[in-house]
């Protein structure tokens, strides 16, 4: 490189506005309330069963439905964020969060609460692909973890408050609060938005968006997604799984073509040219296969196996994304210092070392407080120093025009391997019911374990050394 290409580099700016905090804010309230909701619904589904009186598999799509949206909208979000602008995007997801939100507290039957829940992933989707996008361009290179972990620790908080503001809100009123409640805080959002959040988008999208490749993209993961979903219903031998699966399947070289030939693809092909995104994704993809259905299979153990009280297994569970909420911002911190290899690997392997200490130790005897939670802290702090760094690591040698779509693909990843680790859990449970009840849940310990294992495998060996701004100056550390 030449000394004009590394003299700005290797000074880059460290000061963060006010504006810029202000910024992180009012997204991370946002994203705050996108985590909270998901969570908090689950302990609404006895009351909303009672309500309308109907089917847990009609009711199971308030969840599916959702989860299935939002990954098919997220690289669409990604996409128009980067051409059209983050702020631009951002604030429309908002208000179609919001319409979701008092649809959904106004439904009066379940088909209504699950075309309400849709909508509501719409904006879900626009939220998760331009949250980080929209204010990231605001900080400096070298403080980007940290703001991307802040993030993070408020994401986990959502995760840990839901189902106890969700229990609050159905005893103290109904279950429609739990959707209620997000109304009057987007509105504040939308006020404040426009004040607060600098307009940013890659200087040379044209806005020509392919808009051949979009619904390619979208049926695509789409697809993909309602085929993972419903096979924990139909099976994962059900002719239908299969098909959908191979459509979806069928879609993505098509799709693939049309983004190498594109001005402004549905994906940023050039983005995987950048060894730490394709180490992120790659890694991501084993992390995200355990992390969601390691939750799932605790649950299940807690309440079904050991018959747990709602209380005591709220109590225990909570562990772990408490202890997480309080490491992720200090990860943060230290990935921007020495950068993101070692923390997430030294993360997933504390995480897959939980999942097989449940494996060697637990058994049909119900050891919660003494055995079970003690594993969940280490299982806790190895969710704190990944769960937001993975994020951070995927954006960190990107430029700012790409932070939209690069966030979207990153998310998208997570997403569809979330789902698929939690039919595989519960396929596998599922299997072990007719042995001794607790094989089931040591099949799922294990394929968990193995996920953070292969997650801390790969991204210890492809992700590049150093610091973002070690690899900034030295380019060619970078790809």
């Amino acid at each position: 490189m030449s000394n004009d290409a590394q003299a700005p580099a290797a000074t880059p700016p460290t000061e963060i506005t006010r504006e810029a905090w202000l910024a992180l804010i009012v997204t991370t309230i946002v994203f705050f309330l996108v985590v909270i909701d998901v969570s908090a619904v689950n302990v609404a589904f006895p009351s909303i069963s009672d309500d309308f009186d109907t089917s847990e598999s009609s009711l199971s799509w308030i969840i599916s439905g959702y989860n299935v949206f939002v990954a098919a909208f997220l690289l669409v979000a990604g996409r128009l964020a980067d051409s059209l602008g983050r702020r631009r995007l951002f604030l429309p997801g908002v208000a179609i969060f919001l319409v979701g939100s008092l649809a959904s507290g106004l439904a009066p039957d379940t088909g209504w609460l699950i075309a309400a829940r849709m909508v509501q992933a719409v904006g879900g989707a626009v939220i998760a692909a331009t949250a980080l996008a929209v204010v990231l361009p605001d900080f400096p290179p070298n403080r980007r973890s940290m703001a991307i972990g802040l993030t993070g620790a408020t994401g986990a908080l959502g995760a840990v408050a839901g189902p106890a503001v969700g229990s609050f809100i159905i005893d103290a009123w109904s279950w429609r609060g739990i959707f209620w409640m997000n109304v009057p805080i987007c509105l504040v959002v939308l006020v404040l938005g426009p004040r607060l959040l600098r307009e940013s988008k890659d200087p040379n999208a044209t806005g020509r968006i392919d808009y051949l490749g979009v619904p390619i993209g979208t049926a695509a993961i789409g697809s993909i997604m309602f085929a993972i979903v419903q096979s924990e219903r139909w099976g994962l031998g059900d002719p239908r799984v299969i098909a959908f699966f191979i459509m979806g399947v069928a879609l993505i070289p098509w799709l693939l073509r049309r983004s190498a030939t594109q001005p402004e693809p549905l994906i940023e092909l050039g983005l995987f040219g950048y060894r730490s995104f394709r180490a992120t994704n790659a890694g991501l993809a084993f992390y995200s296969l355990a992390f969601t259905s390691g939750f799932l299979a605790n649950s299940l153990l807690l309440q079904d196996l050991w018959d747990q009280s709602i209380t005591t297994t709220g109590k225990a569970l909570v562990v772990a994304p408490l202890i997480s909420a309080g490491f992720a911002p200090l990860s943060g911190r230290l990935a921007d210092r020495v950068g993101h290899r070692w923390i997430l690997a030294v993360g997933s392997l504390l995480c897959s070392a939980g999942y097989l200490l449940y494996f060697l130790v637990l058994d049909t005897e119900p050891r919660v407080f003494d055995v079970y939670v003690p594993i969940s802290v280490i299982v806790g702090i190895g969710i704190g120093t990944t769960i937001a760094t993975w994020a951070s690591a995927g954006l960190s040698d990107i430029e700012p025009a790409k932070f939209g779509t690069a966030n979207a693909t990153v998310r998208t990843t997570q997403q569809v391997f979330y789902a698929l680790g939690i039919s595989i859990v519960i396929t596998l449970i599922a299997a072990g019911t007719g042995l001794d009840g607790l094989q089931g849940f040591r099949w799922a310990w294990l394929f968990i374990a193995g996920g953070y294992l292969m997650a801390a495998l790969v991204v210890a060996t492809t992700f590049p050394a150093g610091s973002s701004h070690d690899r900034l100056v030295d380019d060619t550390a970078r790809r």
